[in-house]
Protein backbone atom coordinates (compact mmCIF):
# COMPACT_ATOMS: atom_id res chain seq x y z
CA UNK A 1 0.00 0.00 0.00
CA UNK A 2 1.24 3.48 -0.85
CA UNK A 3 2.48 5.79 1.89
CA UNK A 4 2.15 9.53 2.39
CA UNK A 5 3.09 11.98 5.09
CA UNK A 6 1.57 15.33 5.91
CA UNK A 7 4.10 17.46 7.77
CA UNK A 8 2.29 20.29 9.51
CA UNK A 9 4.43 23.38 10.01
CA UNK A 10 2.15 26.22 10.99
CA UNK A 11 3.74 27.23 14.28
CA UNK A 12 4.82 30.72 15.22
CA UNK A 13 7.71 32.08 17.23
CA UNK A 14 5.55 33.35 20.09
CA UNK A 15 6.82 31.08 22.86
CA UNK A 16 10.30 31.02 21.34
CA UNK A 17 10.48 34.83 21.57
CA UNK A 18 11.70 34.97 17.98
CA UNK A 19 10.39 36.69 14.89
CA UNK A 20 11.12 33.57 12.82
CA UNK A 21 8.67 30.66 13.37
CA UNK A 22 10.22 27.80 15.32
CA UNK A 23 10.18 25.34 12.40
CA UNK A 24 12.61 27.60 10.50
CA UNK A 25 15.07 28.24 13.33
CA UNK A 26 18.51 26.72 12.97
CA UNK A 27 19.28 23.47 14.74
CA UNK A 28 22.95 22.54 14.39
CA UNK A 29 23.15 25.04 11.53
CA UNK A 30 20.17 23.67 9.61
CA UNK A 31 16.46 24.63 9.75
CA UNK A 32 14.43 22.55 12.21
CA UNK A 33 11.98 21.51 9.51
CA UNK A 34 14.68 19.90 7.36
CA UNK A 35 15.11 17.08 9.85
CA UNK A 36 11.54 15.80 9.56
CA UNK A 37 11.64 15.76 5.77
CA UNK A 38 14.94 13.88 5.82
CA UNK A 39 13.71 11.30 8.33
CA UNK A 40 10.72 10.36 6.18
CA UNK A 41 12.81 10.36 3.00
CA UNK A 42 15.45 8.15 4.65
CA UNK A 43 12.69 5.78 5.72
CA UNK A 44 11.19 5.58 2.23
CA UNK A 45 12.52 7.67 -0.70
CA UNK A 46 9.24 7.04 -2.54
CA UNK A 47 6.93 8.31 0.20
CA UNK A 48 4.70 11.21 -0.81
CA UNK A 49 5.77 14.20 1.30
CA UNK A 50 3.26 17.01 1.72
CA UNK A 51 4.46 20.05 3.63
CA UNK A 52 1.68 22.30 4.95
CA UNK A 53 2.75 25.90 5.49
CA UNK A 54 0.97 29.21 6.11
CA UNK A 55 0.71 31.23 2.92
CA UNK A 56 2.95 33.97 4.32
CA UNK A 57 5.80 31.51 4.93
CA UNK A 58 5.87 29.67 1.60
CA UNK A 59 8.31 31.99 -0.16
CA UNK A 60 10.57 32.05 2.90
CA UNK A 61 10.61 28.25 2.94
CA UNK A 62 11.55 28.14 -0.74
CA UNK A 63 14.42 30.52 -0.06
CA UNK A 64 15.65 28.24 2.75
CA UNK A 65 15.52 25.21 0.46
CA UNK A 66 17.67 27.06 -2.04
CA UNK A 67 20.06 28.43 0.56
CA UNK A 68 20.61 25.06 2.25
CA UNK A 69 20.38 23.04 -0.98
CA UNK A 70 17.49 20.79 0.10
CA UNK A 71 16.98 18.20 -2.65
CA UNK A 72 14.16 16.15 -1.11
CA UNK A 73 11.10 16.16 -3.33
CA UNK A 74 7.98 17.47 -1.59
CA UNK A 75 4.75 19.29 -2.37
CA UNK A 76 3.86 22.50 -0.56
CA UNK A 77 0.25 22.86 0.60
CA UNK A 78 -1.20 26.11 1.91
CA UNK A 79 -2.38 25.71 5.49
CA UNK A 80 -5.30 27.18 7.39
CA UNK A 81 -5.94 29.07 10.59
CA UNK A 82 -5.96 25.88 12.68
CA UNK A 83 -4.08 22.61 12.66
CA UNK A 84 -7.37 20.89 11.80
CA UNK A 85 -7.79 22.93 8.63
CA UNK A 86 -4.13 22.50 7.70
CA UNK A 87 -4.34 18.70 7.92
CA UNK A 88 -7.60 18.78 5.97
CA UNK A 89 -5.92 20.84 3.24
CA UNK A 90 -3.08 18.33 3.11
CA UNK A 91 -5.53 15.47 2.73
CA UNK A 92 -6.91 17.09 -0.42
CA UNK A 93 -3.72 16.01 -2.20
CA UNK A 94 -3.98 12.38 -1.06
CA UNK A 95 -5.99 9.64 -2.72
CA UNK A 96 -7.50 6.66 -0.91
CA UNK A 97 -5.89 3.24 -0.55
CA UNK A 98 -2.78 4.39 1.25
CA UNK A 99 -1.46 4.92 4.76
CA UNK A 100 -1.05 8.53 5.82
CA UNK A 101 1.28 9.75 8.55
CA UNK A 102 0.67 13.17 10.08
CA UNK A 103 3.70 14.69 11.73
CA UNK A 104 4.48 17.93 13.57
CA UNK A 105 7.23 19.78 11.76
CA UNK A 106 8.51 20.98 15.13
CA UNK A 107 9.54 17.43 16.09
CA UNK A 108 12.94 17.22 14.36
CA UNK A 109 14.36 14.22 16.23
CA UNK A 110 12.04 11.59 14.74
CA UNK A 111 14.09 8.79 13.18
CA UNK A 112 13.62 6.58 10.15
CA UNK A 113 13.67 3.52 12.44
CA UNK A 114 10.78 4.87 14.52
CA UNK A 115 8.83 5.74 11.37
CA UNK A 116 9.37 2.20 10.07
CA UNK A 117 8.17 0.72 13.36
CA UNK A 118 5.03 2.86 13.33
CA UNK A 119 4.11 2.05 9.73
CA UNK A 120 4.48 -1.66 10.49
CA UNK A 121 2.14 -1.27 13.46
CA UNK A 122 -0.35 0.64 11.30
CA UNK A 123 -0.34 -2.20 8.76
CA UNK A 124 -1.27 -4.64 11.53
CA UNK A 125 -3.93 -2.59 13.33
CA UNK A 126 -5.20 -0.07 10.79
CA UNK A 127 -3.75 2.92 12.64
CA UNK A 128 -1.18 3.82 15.24
CA UNK A 129 -0.14 6.69 17.46
CA UNK A 130 3.18 6.79 19.35
CA UNK A 131 3.02 7.29 23.11
CA UNK A 132 5.52 7.41 25.96
CA UNK A 133 5.21 6.99 29.72
CA UNK A 134 4.87 9.90 32.12
CA UNK A 135 7.82 9.77 34.49
CA UNK A 136 6.78 12.51 36.88
CA UNK A 137 3.96 12.80 39.37
CA UNK A 138 0.77 14.38 38.07
CA UNK A 139 -2.21 15.96 39.78
CA UNK A 140 -5.83 16.23 38.73
CA UNK A 141 -7.35 19.71 38.98
CA UNK A 142 -11.06 20.25 39.69
CA UNK A 143 -13.31 22.97 41.07
CA UNK A 144 -12.86 21.38 44.49
CA UNK A 145 -9.07 21.62 44.41
CA UNK A 146 -6.55 19.04 43.25
CA UNK A 147 -5.46 15.50 43.99
CA UNK A 148 -2.77 13.06 42.98
CA UNK A 149 -3.54 11.05 39.84
CA UNK A 150 -2.33 7.60 38.81
CA UNK A 151 0.20 8.36 36.10
CA UNK A 152 0.18 4.73 34.91
CA UNK A 153 -3.26 5.43 33.44
CA UNK A 154 -1.95 8.21 31.21
CA UNK A 155 0.46 8.52 28.30
CA UNK A 156 2.11 11.40 26.48
CA UNK A 157 1.15 11.45 22.81
CA UNK A 158 3.59 12.13 19.98
CA UNK A 159 3.62 12.19 16.20
CA UNK A 160 3.72 10.84 13.53
CA UNK A 161 0.24 9.39 13.85
CA UNK A 162 -0.64 7.01 11.02
CA UNK A 163 -4.07 6.10 9.63
CA UNK A 164 -5.71 4.60 6.59
CA UNK A 165 -6.38 7.39 4.13
CA UNK A 166 -10.09 6.59 3.90
CA UNK A 167 -10.45 6.91 7.68
CA UNK A 168 -8.71 10.28 7.72
CA UNK A 169 -10.77 11.57 4.80
CA UNK A 170 -13.98 10.55 6.55
CA UNK A 171 -12.89 11.99 9.89
CA UNK A 172 -11.90 15.36 8.47
CA UNK A 173 -15.30 15.85 6.86
CA UNK A 174 -16.55 16.70 10.35
CA UNK A 175 -16.89 20.23 11.63
CA UNK A 176 -14.02 21.36 13.84
CA UNK A 177 -14.40 20.88 17.60
CA UNK A 178 -12.17 22.28 20.33
CA UNK A 179 -11.47 18.78 21.63
CA UNK A 180 -9.70 17.91 18.38
CA UNK A 181 -6.15 18.29 19.71
CA UNK A 182 -4.54 15.72 17.40
CA UNK A 183 -5.51 13.41 14.55
CA UNK A 184 -6.41 10.50 16.80
CA UNK A 185 -8.99 12.65 18.58
CA UNK A 186 -10.59 13.39 15.21
CA UNK A 187 -10.56 9.80 13.95
CA UNK A 188 -11.86 8.17 17.14
CA UNK A 189 -15.12 10.16 16.94
CA UNK A 190 -16.03 7.81 14.07
CA UNK A 191 -15.95 4.90 16.51
CA UNK A 192 -12.55 3.72 15.28
CA UNK A 193 -10.34 2.17 17.97
CA UNK A 194 -6.92 3.83 18.25
CA UNK A 195 -3.88 1.59 18.53
CA UNK A 196 -1.04 2.75 20.78
CA UNK A 197 2.60 1.90 20.17
CA UNK A 198 5.80 2.77 21.98
CA UNK A 199 7.08 6.14 20.86
CA UNK A 200 10.56 7.61 20.78
CA UNK A 201 11.76 8.97 24.11
CA UNK A 202 13.66 11.91 22.64
CA UNK A 203 11.00 12.84 20.08
CA UNK A 204 10.42 16.21 21.70
CA UNK A 205 8.44 19.08 20.21
CA UNK A 206 10.29 22.37 19.93
CA UNK A 207 8.20 24.90 21.84
CA UNK A 208 10.67 27.02 23.82
CA UNK A 209 14.34 28.06 23.55
CA UNK A 210 15.61 25.37 25.91
CA UNK A 211 14.14 22.69 23.62
CA UNK A 212 16.56 23.72 20.87
CA UNK A 213 19.49 23.21 23.23
CA UNK A 214 18.18 19.79 24.25
CA UNK A 215 17.65 18.79 20.61
CA UNK A 216 21.17 19.90 19.74
CA UNK A 217 22.55 17.72 22.51
CA UNK A 218 20.60 14.67 21.31
CA UNK A 219 21.78 15.15 17.73
CA UNK A 220 25.38 15.10 18.92
CA UNK A 221 25.03 11.78 20.75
Amino acid sequence: MKQSVIIVAGGSGSRMNTEIPKQFLLLNDRPVLFYSLEAFYNYNPDIQILLVLPHIHIDFWKSLCKKFDLKIKHEIIEGGNTRFVSVKNGLSAIEDDCFVAVHDGARPLITADTIHHLFEEAKKYGNVIPVVDINESIREISIDGNKIADRSKFKLVQTPQIFKSEDLHAAYKQEYKTEFTDDASVVETLGIKIHLAEGQANNLKITQPSDLKIAEAFLKL
